[in-house]
């Protein structure tokens, strides 16, 4: 079996696409089908069903995958034991929401970065539609969610966490002290919130919703950063991730409010689609994240 033509197959099955894989190994579409066939032929069974100009790994196909990228691992191995020095090189494309591209470069990238300064890294802010979209075309290496809780048989969770959440308000605010409060209570208040139909947002509304009720922001904005610094600036509220308000709240300048009937079901979650060649650098950033704290 020859190495170049498991290579081939692994771009296929990421990239799911004989077009994209050819451009990607600077191969003609010709070459890559000859590989495939080459390699079907050897193994003796159809590797990917071919549909109306589109094409998905068979059952044989998806347990290729696995011993593919087994021997993908074990070849890289192999070429960096014959390279002196311990440096990681290699780029990697994250996609996660606003506030956690915010905390995460905030917080970790210098650490990262003075760690591992070979790895360049993109990150990319979307959508949690969007994100799993990128993920099934290979246009990003992992994401990150702030989502209710996601399971698919296709992606790989690397690293989850529940979330706690509050409203948040500045210490000023008339609801401030006010034990035992209703959604109800505040409702007609003038909210800051995060864009509608995205994340946790997305699953706020859901639940308001079900108690017939609906809220109207006066202002919807990703940056969660400009959100905390208005909120404790005026009688705006928001609801929003601890990790994102907890420095404020100890400082000081934001306050929970303590609403009892308003407890959402929201996870970070770190994933990748299981077919998904992970090079060196990416694992390295995986492994990074499932060792450092996921939230502040």
């Amino acid at each position: 079996m020859e190495l170049r033509n498991l290579i081939t197959f692994t771009h296929v099955a990421e990239l799911g696409s004989f077009t994209k894989a050819a451009e990607l190994l600077d191969y003609s579409q010709s070459t890559v089908s000859f590989q495939i066939k080459q390699l079907e032929d050897e193994l003796g069974c159809l590797l990917f069903e071919r549909i109306n100009h589109t094409i998905t790994l068979t059952a044989r196909g998806h347990e290729l995958v696995s011993y593919a990228h087994q021997v993908r691992a074990l070849t890289d191995e192999f070429k960096e034991s014959l390279v002196k020095g311990e440096d990681i090189d290699g780029h990697i494309h994250i996609v996660t929401p606003d506030s956690v591209c915010e905390e995460m470069i905030n917080s970790h990238y210098i650490d990262f970065h003075n760690r591992y300064p070979g790895i360049s890294v993109k990150f990319t802010t979307a959508d949690t539609t969007v994100m799993f979209d990128m993920l099934d075309h290979n246009e990003a290496d992992v994401i990150i969610t702030l989502d209710s809780h996601s399971y698919h048989k296709d992606y790989i969770i690397a690293k989850e966490e529940q979330l706690s959440m509050h409203f948040v308000a500045s210490p000023d605010s008339k609801y401030a002290n006010i034990k035992n409060l209703s959604i109800r209570d505040i409702i007609n208040e003038p909210f800051i919130l995060t864009e509608y139909g995205q994340g946790y947002r997305r699953v706020f509304d859901k639940e308001l919703a079900k108690l017939s009720l609906e809220l109207t922001p006066v202002l919807e904005i990703g940056r969660t950063d400009i959100i905390t610094s208005m909120v404790s600036q005026s009688n705006m509220i928001s609801y929003l991730p601890d990790f994102v308000t907890d420095e404020l709240i100890e400082k000081g300048k934001l306050c929970y409010l303590d609403i009892r009937d308003m407890n959402l079901d929201i996870w970070k979650q770190l994933i990748y689609h299981k077919n998904k060649w992970i090079s060196k650098s990416l694992k390295t950033f995986i492994d990074y994240v499932r060792s450092a704290e996921f939230t502040r």
